[in-house]
């Protein structure tokens, strides 16, 4: 079960790399194929995001994750719930980048 800690954190009993930050917002995806969606994200961290799909991705389907002012990341699907992926990052952002980009994402 998640709990909200603080200002948007969410922890779980779920050993993780990193703290997930709660937030709603767009951003860019796209597929191995070269087609490109606009998704929601619903946490993000520096290791991953939880993301919606429209058509669902496979299990261990490679993805490039584009935030607005940053390359895009490759990422890994990493589970699938329904409508909801979990993707990790293949390298994890740094934590000062992460920092300016949950700033721009809070707004």
């Amino acid at each position: 079960m998640e709990k909200v800690v603080g200002a948007g954190a969410v922890s779980s009993q779920d050993p993780r790399k990193s703290v997930r930050i709660g937030l709603s917002a767009e951003i860019k995806l796209r597929r191995a194929w070269g087609r490109r969606y606009c998704v929601k994200i619903f946490d993000v961290s520096q290791h991953g995001c939880k993301a919606e799909f429209v058509e669902r991705p496979k299990l261990d389907e490679l993805v490039w994750v584009k935030f607005e002012g940053l390359d895009a990341l490759r990422a890994v699907v990493c589970w699938v719930r329904g409508f909801e992926v979990g993707l990790e990052f293949q390298n994890p952002i740094h934590p000062a980048v992460f920092e300016m980009l949950i700033s721009k994402l809070s707004k």
